[in-house]
C-alpha cells in the first residue's frame, strides 16, 4: 500500500508466476483488488471469481461476491 497498486500487483503476480500460493484465495482477492484500484476491471473480475473458487468461508464468499457485483 505504502507505494501504490501497481507495486503491489508487481509483488504478487511474481509470486503467483513462481506459482507460489496460486491455490491461496486471498492472494487472488488482493490481486483483484489491486487491479480494481488500477481500473483492471476484466483482470480484478477474473482474479475475483478465482478467489471465489477458492474460497470456502461463507463470509468471504458473500465479501468476493459482493465486490464481483460492484465491478
Amino acid at each position: 500500500m505504502r507505494d501504490g497498486p501497481l507495486a503491489g500487483l508487481m509483488l504478487i503476480d511474481t509470486i503467483l508466476a513462481r506459482g507460489e500460493l496460486t491455490d491461496y484465495h486471498f492472494a487472488h482477492s488482493t490481486r483483484a483488488d489491486l487491479c480494481r484500484r488500477l481500473g483492471r476491471v476484466e483482470e480484478a473480475r477474473a482474479s475475483y471469481e478465482r478467489a471465489l473458487a477458492l474460497s470456502q468461508q461463507e463470509t468471504e464468499r458473500r465479501f468476493l461476491e459482493e465486490r464481483l457485483k460492484s465491478l
